[in-house]
């Protein structure tokens, strides 16, 4: 206890039969003035300490009823001991900054916003690289119409809860070998709103939002990837008994395309060449977005050899560069000979010698090709 014992209502300038919010507004007023921090009086901390045990007590509708009965001497009895609990440095703070600490009455939180709400879209490779704009059905809290998301019937208001009157939150004290210790959780009549309805909405029964089916609209841009998120603000479930709502975020899903396979803003595809075509050159047409490409296929193309088009690939999501096309060529060789067909290859083979195959300057090899294609 503070050695003084000066009359609380006296040390905060109020009469006794101030309202809570008159001697709130007291507490604040005080404390911009006589905290240690601002004021350069030598008996600032001890005057500071004095008006936080004041309205600690006549804070609490329990301890002030006490105080007005018996006292100092009644609390003292009670076993109250002066902290600096979480609901008075709420109001220090909110003397300094405009604004409780934790936002509202009592520690409070006076945002109310929505949760976030997640839906996954589908879409195709093509999709993904052109870009679309989609609709997704969507189940979500919308601002009830009827009450206003105020949750009270048309015409009727709330009042203040009586339970934790209007604080939001219910304090419990206990004593141990250690002290005093002040517990407060959320009111659990008005869930931390400080009032109560006297006539909950019938459209929506009090909670200020509606569940409904919707359909939420959004912008997938080219070059999105398999499973990244789109955030649409305000697109999520209303708050209770409030019209902030959360957020809507989409996780595109883009299906797999037979043709290609995609590794960042490349793709890779296969082009199935017969072995004379691979062995005397020529041209085909490889898969492509958004249409076929015309590729060369160079005399002498070895099985796992790789073409790449710069610039045929998918478009970056930032910027306007675009990945490459790799084009790998599958040298096919032929299963079924009649004896005819088998005569002319074995007559071909002898031709050729074992020069015709010699490796190129520049090849690779099977392995390295091999071994690039898969990366």
């Amino acid at each position: 206890m503070a050695t003084t014992e000066r009359d609380y209502y006296e040390l905060l300038g109020v009469s006794r039969g101030a309202s809570d919010a008159e001697i709130k507004r007291a507490f604040r007023t005080l404390a911009r003035e006589v905290h240690p921090d601002v004021s350069d009086a030598p008996d600032a901390e001890q005057r500071f300490k004095e008006i936080v045990e004041a309205y600690e007590v006549l804070s609490d509708p329990e301890r002030r009823a006490t105080y007005d009965r018996f006292g100092h001497a009644g609390l003292r009895t009670g076993g109250f001991e002066p902290v600096f609990d979480f609901g008075s440095l709420s109001d220090v703070f909110a003397a300094f900054f405009g604004e409780d600490l934790l936002g509202g009455p009592g520690g409070r939180v006076r945002s109310r916003r929505g949760s976030d709400v997640q839906v996954v879209a589908a879409i195709e490779l093509e999709d993904a690289f052109s870009g679309l704009t989609v609709t997704v059905p969507l189940e979500v809290a919308l601002p009830c119409e009827a009450c206003g998301s105020t949750g009270a019937e048309a015409g009727t208001s709330a009042r203040r809860c009586p339970t934790c009157a209007g604080l939001g939150v219910v304090r419990s004290a206990s004593q141990n070998i250690f002290g005093q210790f002040v517990q407060q959780r959320t009111c659990p009549d008005c869930s931390g709103l400080g009032e109560v309805l006297e006539h909950p909405c019938r459209e929506c029964r009090g909670d200020g939002r509606v569940l409904t089916e919707t359909q939420l609209e959004v912008d997938i841009p080219p070059g999105i990837h398999d499973g990244q998120q789109i955030r649409v603000r305000g697109g999520g479930h209303a708050g209770f008994r409030s019209p902030e709502r959360g957020n809507a975020f989409v996780v595109v899903r883009v299906r797999p395309d037979p043709r290609f396979a995609r590794d960042g803003d490349d793709l890779h595809t296969t082009v199935r060449v017969t072995m004379t075509d691979a062995a005397l050159g020529t041209v085909v047409n490889a898969p492509a977005i958004p249409e076929d490409v015309e590729v060369e296929v160079p005399a002498g193309t070895q099985p796992g050899s790789v073409v790449v088009l710069k610039g045929h690939g998918m478009p970056a999501l930032r910027g306007s560069r675009r990945g490459s096309l790799h084009v790998v060529f599958d040298v096919v060789v032929p299963t079924h000979l009649t004896a005819e067909q088998r005569s002319a290859v074995e007559s071909l083979e002898r031709l050729l010698g074992p020069e015709a195959y010699a490796p190129a300057k520049d090849d690779e090899g099977f392995f390295r090709r091999l071994k690039n294609a898969l990366r």
